[in-house]
């Protein structure tokens, strides 16, 4: 990371529950190899304030909703720490957020085309979590298997086994694999293929998982998400 305090940038719930795992052999690993990258003078995407946004978004007593994606966008100037979301302005939209904005509205009629900037998602309880969070500039997947995948495994596991009636939203086998072990019992999976132009059109397209987050949600007492995004004011 790019200090020791960097690490622990946490929203008060997260820390609480995390602060161990930054002490851990694996997380001390990570930090010196991300120290290794900047040293060489490589990008690291998002940018360090942004490495935790999703965890300081969304406290842990306030998640509702899980969204599992895989390592931030490769291109500067889209990631900042929410799956799947890129910063306002950015046009076009990366294909997979096309398409879910596609099915969106095609699930409950809500058209968020002027918009990929999911953070009023999270806002409400939406936990926008990768599964690596961070990425070296230009080449997606670059720090997989370097260390992120356990503590955001740990997250998960917390999440999990400490609440009741969360929803978690599985896209893929990467984040289906991630999942396996979510009680099906305790907590609402939604599981589809990707929503990649690769897999959209193998059931990620009519899939529905937008109305039947908040149908769950209003089952067991919970407000449900409002998906509509607003429109910039000019």
């Amino acid at each position: 990371m790019t200090n020791t305090n960097h690490m622990i940038d946490l929203e008060a719930s997260w820390l609480s529950k995390l602060k161990q795992e930054f002490d851990m052999p694996y997380m001390q690993q990570l930090k010196a190899f991300l120290l290794a990258e900047k040293q060489q003078g490589k990008t690291i995407l998002p940018k360090g304030s942004l490495w935790f946004n999703a965890l300081n978004s969304t406290p842990f007593d306030q998640v509702k909703v899980v969204v599992l994606g895989q390592d931030p966008y490769p291109t500067p100037g889209h990631a900042h720490g929410l799956s799947f979301s890129v910063l306002p302005g950015v046009s076009p939209l990366p294909k997979s957020l096309l398409n879910i904005n596609q099915e969106l509205l095609t699930d409950v009629g809500v058209n968020n085309a002027h918009t990929g900037y999911l953070q009023p998602w999270a806002d409400q309880g939406v936990l926008l979590l990768n599964a690596v969070l961070t990425v070296e500039a230009g080449k997606p997947n670059a720090h997989q298997n370097k260390g992120w995948e356990q503590f955001t495994d740990k997250i998960v596991h917390l999440l999990a086994e400490n609440n009741e009636h969360l929803v978690f939203i599985l896209w893929g086998a990467y984040a289906q694999k991630k999942g396996k072990f979510i009680d099906r019992k305790k907590h609402f999976v939604i599981e589809s293929p990707h929503p990649s132009p690769l897999s959209a059109y193998r059931g990620f397209f009519g899939s529905q998982p937008f109305s039947k987050t908040n149908s769950y949600l209003q089952q067991h007492g919970q407000t449900p998400i409002n998906w509509q995004l607003p429109v910039a004011s000019s």
